[in-house]
């Protein structure tokens, strides 16, 4: 009598399983508002505003990803943009204007751009189509973007219900 030997047909089939949540950087997110350094919430003087950067700890920003945006109905000059940044970017990883959306998707792009793919190269790909992290849609895009001219074939979903993208 021989034994019965069960086979893993998902892993012998060569399919890589990818799951773009594992490319979402870590650390703590923090939004700086810009009426918060303007007088009444209005003007900026540049001189008290000049202050307000002095007295920022610094150290509260230690490798956090930040996002700085102006809620107030206020024009405020570029170099106010510069003098909170330069404050700034010695402790944090990554400085972008703009709501948090915004300073998701370029973390997202970026991990994207860098990220070594050529483990996938000629390999049937199935991209994870749930997630716990919050992916930008753009993600998903610049993701097709760097799998299509190396992979057999894409597909997206999960192994026992996927969608196929396109084959090679």
């Amino acid at each position: 009598m021989s034994d019965l030997e069960i086979k893993n047909k998902i892993a012998e089939s060569g399919l890589v399983n990818f799951d773009l949540s594992q490319l979402v950087p870590k650390g703590k997110r923090i939004g700086i508002d810009l009426k918060d350094f303007l007088f009444e919430e209005l003007i900026l003087k540049e001189k008290d505003f000049r202050e307000k950067i002095a007295n920022i700890n610094a150290e509260e920003y230690k490798d956090a990803y930040i996002y700085i945006y102006n809620s107030a109905d206020a024009i405020v000059p570029l170099w106010a943009y510069f003098l909170l940044t330069a404050k700034l970017t010695e402790t944090s990883k990554k400085i972008v204007f703009g709501n948090r959306e915004d300073l998701e998707v370029l973390l997202m792009h970026n991990a994207v751009q860098t990220y070594d793919f050529t483990e996938m190269i000629g390999k049937r790909v199935l991209v994870k189509g749930c997630s716990d992290e919050s992916i930008p849609e753009n993600a998903y895009i610049e993701l097709v973007e760097q799998l299509k001219p190396l992979v057999k074939s894409l597909m997206f979903g999960e192994a026992c219900s996927n969608v196929p993208i396109f084959k090679n």
